[in-house]
């Protein structure tokens, strides 16, 4: 077990802590001089630690390999990373990967039903074969969740180093490694100095046959989204018009429509701006593509967040990578706020018309600018009547828009958004009925 300090690429692991503390524990239990009381009690440390671990996680089956399972694939490397979303490579990396391969495989081998009897500690049984509580899954989805359990009794059958190698590269080819890997989408923050991508673990399962209509303004944005995917030219992209019309649960399904196709989502608000250019750095050199998401954009004549936007767009003197696109949605076709008198003659502003190019000049480096208006009444019934089938509310058609109609008018208007909060309103009803 203490192998591990041998680690190479996946060195850092030494210093986790629940290896940290595993080594400890065998540590003590081959000195002669260390209390038996004192193991035992670390012994049910690290079990808590286990546990809580994999539970939080949503793990089951042999936790230890599930654990070891996630730490391979939550890893980030020179080898790891070369082979996220490529598979096998090529060169010397694959003589260390294989150096540090051999060593968990060493891991996956560790009898802890043996360490628990020489301890009088039975609890040890439990992990061999743990029966996880539904729901209780904090951190990932379900799919990513079953894979890393799976490839955990995967790796405990390998009869061979290269075997090995084999399953775990073939898991960066296919997931990814690490936090961008294993998550569609992310926020930042900053912590001092730093800006750190943080995952959002519970985003919205929306897809794009959801938002009802709209047809020629998802097929623009499925073209040039796919185009970015496949690593073709593709543009910047604005999303504007009317509001509650479906333009960010449009770019939310987007990315659940092409995660598997290595396409990740970063939420950036305004205030972040400025961050933005730490966040590219930590992302130009990776495998995926990455969209930067800014939803309800817009800026008040005294806001200048918008300067470090058009810098990072286009007008810098670093190049926006290949694998980054801005994405945002707007119910403002201009973005910036304009006033009658920005084109008006006046005493304090010598050169008007730079003041409203000025303004103007952040729009026009989004190269697609995708329209989504509000509904006619017609379309508004059409959208009504498809989500009142899609969610198979049983009431007479004339009724039902009867009662939609009603409740837009005071409820917000025509919109999407306004009929399908008309629909969970039909369904919260239908929910108290006795």
């Amino acid at each position: 077990m203490n192998n591990q300090s041998q680690l190479v690429l996946y060195r850092d692991l030494v210093e986790e802590g629940l290896f940290r503390e595993l080594s400890g524990l065998l540590e003590r239990m081959e000195d002669p001089d260390c209390p038996r009381e004192l193991q035992v009690s670390e012994s049910y440390h690290v079990l808590h630690r286990l546990i809580d671990l994999c539970t939080s996680h949503g793990f089951e089956g042999n936790l230890w390999h599930s654990c070891l399972a996630y730490l391979l694939v939550s890893h980030e490397n020179a080898y790891s990373t070369a082979c996220e979303k490529r598979g096998a490579v090529e060169g010397s990396i694959n003589l260390f990967a294989r150096h540090d391969f051999e060593l968990f495989r060493k891991l996956f081998a560790f009898d802890f039903a043996a360490m628990g009897e020489t301890l009088g500690v039975e609890l040890w049984k439990g992990i061999q074969d743990y029966h996880r509580v539904e729901g209780n899954n904090k951190v990932f989805n379900t799919r990513i969740r079953d894979s890393i359990c799976a490839l955990g009794r995967r790796l405990a059958q390998c009869a061979t180093t290269e075997e090995f190698q084999g399953a775990v590269t073939e898991f960066y080819r296919d997931f990814g490694v690490g936090k961008l890997g294993l998550h569609k989408a992310f926020r930042i923050e900053r912590d001092k100095e730093e800006v750190r991508i943080v995952p959002i673990t519970n985003i919205a399962h929306v897809h794009l046959d959801d938002l009802v209509g709209y047809e020629l303004a998802k097929k623009k944005l499925i073209a040039n989204t796919e185009a970015f995917v496949q690593g073709r030219v593709a543009n910047n992209c604005l999303l504007y018009g009317d509001a509650g019309t479906g333009k960010s649960t449009s770019i939310k399904a987007i990315v659940n429509r092409y995660y598997e196709q290595g396409l990740r989502m970063i939420e950036v608000y305004k205030h972040q701006f400025q961050d933005l250019n730490d966040l590219i750095a930590q992302i130009k050199n990776r495998n995926y593509r990455f969209i930067i998401y800014m939803d309800d954009l817009s800026f008040e004549e005294f806001e200048i967040e918008y300067k470090y936007l058009k810098a990072v767009i286009e007008g810098g003197l670093e190049k926006k990578p290949d694998n980054v696109l801005i994405y945002a949605t707007s119910n403002r076709r201009h973005l910036v706020r304009e006033k009658f008198s920005d084109k008006e003659e006046r005493e304090d502003d010598l050169h008007k018309n730079d003041t409203v190019q000025e303004k103007l000049s952040l729009v026009a480096r989004f190269g697609e600018k995708i329209y989504f208006g509000a509904p006619t009444p017609q379309e508004f019934k059409e959208i009504v009547v498809r989500l009142a089938q899609r969610n198979r509310i049983d009431m007479p058609a004339e009724q039902l828009l009867a009662l939609a109609n009603q409740w837009e008018l005071s409820n917000g208007g025509l919109s999407g958004r306004c009929a399908q909060q008309f629909i969970n309103h039909l369904l919260g009803k239908e929910e108290e009925t006795p």
